[in-house]
């Protein structure tokens, strides 16, 4: 049940809280793409190597990861208004932070409060969209919060790199705070505020389990390069953290209101779904860290340039989403995730073939069909999760897809910075660009090899699986 705090919301209060969700919505995705071609100027600020800066990326993805279960509870218990303020505060004081940061320790301890702010932008908004809206009206409403969510990746990693050349790459962050203050202000005056008036008492240690789980996996992965922790060390801190979550899911059964009930596992669509999540993501989240470093460190190319060149990803993610609809329409679910796949892992490595010397259209088509893929991939995936729960099980399920989306997102980054690592020292390669680009050669070879392998979990599929409308009661779900 839910307790209203306005009694009547009006045509153009409902239009303003659209808004506000929107802008929010693209400051947290803006933010998750635009440092990626702003890491080599960040490096050299920090007098730090450029393949030691994916904690940066991590940080910031892995917080939102941890935090995102949180945050249907405590809109429910504290509000939405005064969580979506505390949300944008949160936010604008961890971008503030990253742009005075001079240490990497700082910027990374910056980027976890960052995150601890976005995780909370989006999930708060769009339930406050939901509780606003009338049912026949939430579609096209999600519809409008969506689009930024589009525009957000499609410029953050080009505004990225023009910053880093006209200004400094302290702007990358700093230019969240005037917009931050500006959504504050607008925020405290028009969004609604919505309560739980059932409250389930939170399952902190159950939580705290999850999350220290999820870190310790993340942290032993991250750990092989980052924080230069031994093979024996990072195991040990990977097999802990597997015990963390067989705790936690030995735990959740024996709760009456878990953060995620046993109960969504049984539905198969939802278990291959966020396996194929997980595993997949891994090589496709690596793709925007790994290319504009390979783009400036061994090609020569400039922020600016390399920003630019991620522009057809992007752009192609925004142009598939029909095709998406029509194919799994026409084709299932299995046919299309096993082929789309297999297309996947095949461009991710086929990055590997990259020399310097091909014409610049070409690396626009490579990217251009990339994106195209990956899209599809995505809506795919999501969907198929979500698409036999019932209204009882959608929002733990939502959120267990969110989560596993953030960890599938910092892993990869985290996996294919370790594996490049090893590559560039194997090779000797941190001074010589051409020994550069042979280490990425490799690495985008054994990305995309990972996710090629993961089309055996989407086999798992009963070949008449079929479409169900999933996208269109949550459109902005992707």
């Amino acid at each position: 049940m839910i307790a209203p705090v306005l009694n009547q919301t009006d045509e153009r209060q409902l239009k303003r809280l659209l808004w506000l969700v929107a802008v929010g919505f693209f400051m947290q995705t803006l933010d998750a793409t635009i440092v990626n071609t702003a890491l080599p100027a960040m490096a050299e600020g920090l007098n730090e190597s450029p393949l030691r800066m994916q904690s940066v990326l991590v940080a910031y993805s892995l917080t939102m990861a941890l935090l995102i279960p949180l945050s249907g509870w405590l809109a429910d218990r504290f509000g939405t208004r005064r969580m979506f303020l505390g949300a944008i505060l949160v936010f604008v004081a961890g971008s503030l932070a990253c742009g005075l940061a001079v240490t990497l320790n700082q910027l990374v301890a910056a980027r976890v409060l960052q995150g601890a702010g976005g995780a909370l932008l989006m999930p708060v908004g769009r339930l406050t969209v939901l509780r606003a809206y009338p049912r026949e009206r939430f579609l096209g409403a999600m519809s409008f919060v969506a689009i930024p969510g589009l525009v957000g990746p499609l410029l953050g990693p080009t505004l990225g790199g023009w910053l880093v050349e006209i200004a400094s790459w302290h702007w990358v962050f700093l230019v969240n705070v005037p917009v931050g203050a500006l959504g504050w202000i607008a925020a405290r005056r028009y969004l609604p505020d919505f309560r739980g008036v059932e409250r389930n008492r939170l399952d902190v240690p159950g939580y705290g389990l999850l999350a220290l789980g999820m870190a310790l996996v993340l942290l032993s992965v991250d750990g092989l390069s980052a924080l230069g922790l031994h093979g024996a060390t990072s195991l040990v801190v990977l097999v802990t953290g597997l015990a963390c979550l067989a705790a936690y899911w030995l735990r959740a059964g024996r709760q009456a209101h878990p953060l995620f009930p046993p109960s969504l596992f049984r539905v198969p669509a939802l278990s291959i779904g966020l396996t194929g999540n997980l595993i997949s993501r891994l090589g496709s989240s690596a793709v925007p860290f790994l290319i504009p470093l390979m783009l400036q460190l061994s090609l020569g190319y400039s922020p600016a340039q390399a920003g630019m060149m991620m522009l057809p990803m992007a752009l192609a993610g925004m142009l598939i989403k029909r095709f998406a609809t029509w194919s799994i329409t026409r084709y299932g679910y299995r046919r299309v995730l096993v082929i789309n796949t297999a297309c996947v892992g095949g461009m991710i490595a086929s990055f590997a073939l990259i020399s310097g010397t091909e014409p610049v259209w070409l690396l626009v088509l490579q990217f251009y069909l990339f994106g195209s893929c990956n899209s599809l991939q995505f809506t795919a995936m999501n969907t198929l999760t979500l698409r036999d729960l019932d209204t009882a099980q959608a929002s733990s399920g939502n959120s267990l897809l969110s989560m596993v989306q953030m960890l599938a997102m910092s892993l990869g980054v985290a996996l294919a910075a370790a594996v490049l690592g090893g590559f560039a020292e194997t090779l000797q390669a941190e001074a010589d660009p051409a020994r550069m680009q042979q280490a990425f050669r490799y690495t985008f070879i054994c990305m995309g090899g990972m996710t090629l392998a993961s089309a055996w979990v989407f086999w798992q599929l009963s070949p008449h699986s079929v479409w169900v409308r999933r996208l269109e009661q949550d459109p902005g779900f992707d």
